[in-house]
């Protein structure tokens, strides 16, 4: 195959050399593209231009003979660099492949949709800021009576951070309910604790709310402050958390708090992407993130959701810095 070709290339380069032709160029050029499929090295394509050259013409300068050799030389050095530059362009394939995979994945771990009750209305939106995001939520429906509601942030990024997403999935999967927000966290924090990388970190807030009385009880670790809403007062009050983050210690208890809803009232949870999401060079912050919530929380839960998180996302000029999830948790006015 290789003669065949050198004879083909010092023919089009011999009837090149004297008819000089555009359609031999554009012959010359394709010859190229294939050589390049068949991963022919550039050292070789210059050997089968001086073999030609040195039988089309007679007395060649020694001077050109030594270019040749030169040009040799320098084509192999480029030839190594072609192709660990193809298989650079391989593995990337093969990697995007992947990634790809992990994704789909990733979003298998998150619910289809929030849940629906007549005495409460939820509303959730999460948007990585890259491909894979470090956000994890999770709803537990315990028989209708109370509803499980989980966020939490993986500090990492990537495919680390989705392999704990997975795993703290599987852990709430296996954990029996109705049970208190602390024990939850305690619970998951020893799954943390054995299996998690000491350089990653996992915040988590965990909390249960009564459809039937509309107290919410919750623990947190490590995790942002949520808001709890007062509709009569039309003010927020911070929710109340305390607690290391998940993993750092096994034997660490957490605490429990509660807050009763009126008719009206809200919480809001939401990861630490959403309040340190850069405004004209400044972060959102609490306070202008309060102002964002009460401008749509006359909405229903999952549209207000997704207003509330449209805005940021304009004023932050549609670039995400992190990972946004916000989840709203609303006790309707007829309930």
């Amino acid at each position: 195959m290789k003669e065949k070709l050198r004879q083909e290339y010092a023919e089009l380069l011999t009837s090149y050399l004297r008819e000089k032709r555009e359609d031999q160029l554009y012959a010359a050029q394709q010859m190229s593209k294939w050589m390049l499929e068949q991963k022919i090295p550039p050292e070789e394509m210059v050997s089968y231009h001086v073999a030609a050259m040195k039988e089309e013409l007679e007395n060649v300068p020694q001077a050109v003979l030594d270019s040749f050799d030169f040009l040799i030389e320098m084509m192999i050095g480029y030839g190594i660099a072609y192709r660990e530059h193809e298989n650079l362009l391989h593995r990337q394939k093969e990697l995007e492949y992947e990634i790809e995979v992990a994704v789909g994945m990733q979003q298998t771990l998150l619910p289809d949709e929030p849940p629906t009750h007549s005495g409460i209305d939820v509303g959730v939106i999460s948007v990585p800021a890259h491909r894979m995001s470090g956000d994890y939520y999770n709803f537990e429906d315990h028989g209708g009576r109370t509803i499980g509601v989980a966020l939490s942030d993986i500090i990492g990024k990537g495919i680390p951070a989705a392999l704990c997403m997975s795993m703290i999935k599987y852990a709430m999967d296996q954990l029996e309910y109705p049970s208190d927000p602390s024990e939850i966290l305690r619970r998951l924090n020893t799954v943390v604790e054995r299996n998690v990388d000491p350089s990653m970190f996992i915040t988590m807030v965990y909390g249960v709310y009564d459809i039937e009385h509309h107290r919410f009880r919750y623990a947190a670790a490590g995790h942002e402050p949520g808001l709890f809403y007062q509709e009569k007062e039309g003010r927020f009050e911070d929710l109340i958390t305390r607690g290391l983050v998940l993993g750092v210690s096994r034997d660490i208890c957490y605490e429990e708090y509660s807050v009763d809803l009126e008719p009206g009232d809200a919480i809001i949870l939401f990861s630490d992407g959403v309040t340190e999401c850069r405004i004209d060079g400044q972060f959102l912050g609490r306070e202008r993130f309060k102002e964002i919530v009460q401008k749509h929380l006359h909405l229903p839960a999952q549209e207000a959701a997704e207003k509330i998180y449209q805005e940021i996302y304009e004023k932050a000029n549609y670039e995400l810095k992190d990972d946004q999830t916000i989840i709203i948790l609303r006790r309707p006015t007829d309930a």
